[in-house]
């Protein structure tokens, strides 16, 4: 028979092992979750051209609750996106709106119920609006009427959204709003909408004309079925809730956050303290998604979409941000670079024979886009020999493919499907 001292020590050994377990039980799901979130941005990467980086950093935002911006010209996919990234959501109570300035918000978060009027009680019906989504896709959110301004704020912000009638606070479920815009906000109203958006994200028509030929084929094909990876609403909330806070953020890390700020203040950009503080969230987000315990110094790309507030200063940020991670993402920028001057050549010399474009493509732009190339699938290996991130350079091998796609259609008159075959 155990003495009491004994009874202690199994009951202390009893415990452990339990907590053990449960944290075993608990990194096992996070894996889960993280490997079915992996699949799902690969599965959107492969559907929607041209669109890899935003669909990941869209998962990233989410799995740190936060809200993100996708600014560019109407039909660019981005509600489909939306939609689609939901969709992979299972459980997950959707909304979406099309703002203008005359909407009121009612409509937004609840209209009135008219059979209880005509008895006369005011309610208002809160299903199938944004006071019951978990996911929100706002268009056009610059839009937003001054009426229903402080009713958005306090939803993005609180998540809580005060009944017309008075009565307590509702708290909403919203994990994380997706908002577009086809230009930046033209006010102070709206600017304080922006600055709620931690997230900014230019996307763009297809660059590839591979791409947008394939794209072209895509509505006169009947393709096969896409995968549909998905993953339960209970455990995106567990990772949102759990697993992302927990993933650690080293000492370094802190260390080269605040060399990015030094560095962005002497270029005159300057952030909130409020986004650089809510941004840490957004690399525990992307070290789950790749299914690391710590933040790492590849996670840092994803503050390319965080501390910009005009796309003109897009470029400034992102140099400055790559010179944290590894000296191959400053070359591959540095290629881009080069990549754009040909571009830019390239639409310079509009109207001229034939003749003339084929001759510049031999002089100048063939050699220069293939040594880009090949050096980029060079700077590809090394890193990941190394174990770096590749996405910046992934980022630019696909601009020096679209160029050169450019070239070969635009200038020497070849089919994109050839072009396609080719790259």
């Amino acid at each position: 028979m155990l003495t009491t001292s004994g009874q202690g020590a199994a009951e202390a050994a009893e415990a452990a092992g339990g907590s053990e377990a449960a944290q075993a039980a608990g990194g096992s799901e996070a894996a889960e979750t993280a490997g079915r979130l992996r699949a799902v941005c690969a599965e959107l990467s492969d559907r929607f051209y041209e669109r890899a980086d935003v669909v990941r950093t869209l998962l990233v935002t989410l799995l740190a609750g936060q809200h993100s911006l996708l600014l560019g010209p109407p039909g660019t996919a981005k509600s489909e996106l939306a939609r689609e990234l939901t969709g992979r959501i299972e459980g997950a109570a959707y909304w979406e709106i099309l703002l203008s300035k005359f909407t009121a918000p009612t409509r937004m978060f609840g209209p009135v119920d008219v059979a209880a009027l005509a008895r006369g009680e005011y309610r208002q019906v809160f299903e199938g609006r944004a006071t019951t989504a978990h996911v929100a896709f706002v268009d056009e959110i610059f839009k937003c009427s001054t009426a229903a301004l402080n009713e958005t704020l306090g939803f993005l912000n609180e998540r809580i959204y005060h009944p017309e009638n008075g009565g307590e606070p509702i708290r909403c479920p919203l994990i994380g709003a997706i908002t577009a815009s086809n230009e930046l906000p033209g006010g102070e109203d709206t600017a304080a909408i922006y600055d709620r958006l931690l997230v900014r994200m230019e996307v763009e028509y297809l660059a590839d004309p591979a791409n947008f030929a394939a794209l072209v084929r895509s509505a006169v094909s009947r393709p096969e079925p896409p995968r549909r990876t998905t993953v339960t609403l209970a455990a995106l909330r567990d990772a949102v809730t759990g697993f992302v806070p927990a993933v650690s953020v080293p000492d370094e890390i802190v260390d080269a956050v605040c060399t990015l700020r030094s560095a962005l203040r002497r270029e005159e950009l300057i952030a909130s303290d409020r986004r650089w503080r809510q941004s840490i969230g957004l690399l525990q987000a992307s070290a789950f998604l790749d299914g690391r315990a710590a933040v790492a110094a590849s996670d840092l790309s994803v503050l390319s979409h965080v501390l910009w507030d005009s796309p003109a200063q897009r470029p400034t940020v992102e140099r400055e941000v790559l010179r944290l991670v590894h000296p191959d993402a400053r070359e591959a920028l540095d290629l881009a670079d080069a990549i754009d001057e040909l571009e830019v050549q390239l639409d310079a010399m509009a109207g001229q024979s034939r003749e003339a474009l084929s001759e510049w493509v031999i002089k100048n732009a063939h050699n220069r886009l293939a040594r880009a190339g090949k050096r980029l699938e060079r700077l590809r290996a090394e890193a990941l020999a190394a174990g770096r991130s590749t996405a910046a350079i992934d980022r630019v091998a696909t601009r020096q493919r679209a160029v050169r796609a450019r070239v070969l259609t635009e200038a020497l008159g070849m089919d994109a499907s050839m072009v396609r075959a080719q790259l």
